[in-house]
């Protein structure tokens, strides 16, 4: 333990220590945090569904006819109906021919790539892929190359000089990026997949439900249907509940039914949350008005923020990073922010790499335009402050 407490006095010293804040109520625009009510730009909520009366009532009612829990594994006992239903719901919202929940988008990934890989592959991974990703690489017992952030010559690179060594190549890339909020450029890698008989998986958590037709993705958002192997989202970001999702083939779905190490030793999803996900699915059906709304809030707040001299990157999406650089200035900037009313995440190492701090604004359907500007002119008041600005 003593070794434990040295690393967390290093946090410490290094500025870069922090503690979990505690949310009082549901996620919302406004949130009372540690007791003061601040402006929520922390939530994945893209679209507010997560305190969404039309979902809360199907949870309800699920919990009234199945319980709280599904009782033990899909291979099992607990592939409730629910469960299949849900499954079916996702597919046809995607498109796709089959579809098979996950508990969550970190499971999908752990599960699916150790299961579709093997020892004589290869792995190819973009630089700057999810966490969860990368854990699911090393689970695999294939090779693994990486190539440069979405650089397609080197991604080209990697392929003319290993293809011919392995049998199967998979190349993974994340749909949007969740720390720069830019969009993989998909249809490239397709195109090159294709030409060197590689199958492609794209991890499209900040992707599903903002990107695309009612928020059908990354894949429909460049029309390339029927052309991407392996379709990962989760269902606790735009969705508002939890789990996550794997999209593509009938056989990929029997495959992992019987190889997918989370589905085959953990407890299948809660019936109420399945519930609650398909009324969600059936809102984006429904309507556009949700994902309109996102955009339109996230175009106005990273416009106001470029008209203030903030960096915000290469943001093509409502993630909005504002650049900071130094690690320990980050963390600060977060914290003077939480005490002037805003709540903003303070991103540093290891999640990013090191000296590219920032804190990462997530702007969802829910704010207000006088939210918006209210958090904007605290941003800006408190950056000049600190001399960020």
């Amino acid at each position: 333990m003593s070794n434990l407490e040295q690393k967390v006095n290093e946090l410490k010293t290094t500025g870069v220590y922090r503690e979990l804040p505690v949310n009082e109520g549901p996620c919302e625009a406004i949130i009372r945090l540690n007791g003061h009510d601040v402006i929520n730009l922390s939530s994945n909520n893209y679209l507010g569904f997560s305190n969404h009366p039309r979902i809360k009532k199907a949870a309800q009612n699920a919990i009234e006819k199945y319980g709280v829990g599904a009782g033990a594994v899909r291979t099992i006992v607990g592939n409730m109906d629910i469960h299949e239903e849900l499954d079916r719901v996702i597919a046809k919202f995607k498109h796709e021919e089959a579809c098979i929940v996950f508990q969550s988008g970190f499971a999908c990934n752990a599960g699916v790539i150790q299961a579709i890989t093997d020892k004589g592959d290869l792995i190819i991974s973009d630089e700057l892929n999810h966490a969860s990703i990368i854990d699911g690489v090393r689970l695999s017992k294939a090779d693994r190359a990486v190539y440069k952030h979405s650089d397609m010559d080197d991604l080209k690179r990697v392929l003319e000089e290993k293809r011919t060594q392995y049998n199967q190549v998979l190349i993974i890339t994340d749909g949007v990026f969740s720390m720069d909020g830019d969009i993989a450029k998909l249809p490239e890698i397709v195109k090159l997949a294709k030409a060197y008989n590689a199958m492609t998986y794209v991890d499209d958590a900040h992707g599903s439900g903002v990107l695309g037709r009612s928020g059908r993705g990354t894949v429909d958002h460049f029309g390339l249907h029927g052309q991407v192997d392996f379709i990962i989202g989760t269902l606790s970001k735009a969705i508002g509940v939890v789990g996550g999702y794997v999209c593509g083939s009938k056989v990929t779905r029997e495959w992992l039914l019987h190889r997918g190490r989370p589905l085959l030793f953990s407890t299948a999803m809660m019936p109420a949350a399945a519930a609650a996900i398909i009324e969600a699915f059936k809102m984006l059906e429904e309507t556009e008005a949700f994902t309109n709304q996102l955009w339109d809030n996230a175009k106005y707040f990273k416009s106001r923020l470029k008209n203030l001299g903030f960096d915000i990157g290469k943001s093509e999406t409502p993630i909005t990073p504002i650049m900071v650089g130094d690690e320990a200035k980050t963390i600060a900037f977060s914290k003077e922010l939480l005490k002037r009313g805003v709540y903003v995440s303070g991103i540093v190492f290891p999640t990013v790499q090191r000296g590219m701090g920032r804190i990462r604004c997530m702007v969802s359907a829910l704010h207000q335009k006088s939210d918006l500007d209210r958090a904007v002119d605290i941003l800006y008041q408190t950056a000049k402050d600190m001399q960020i600005l």
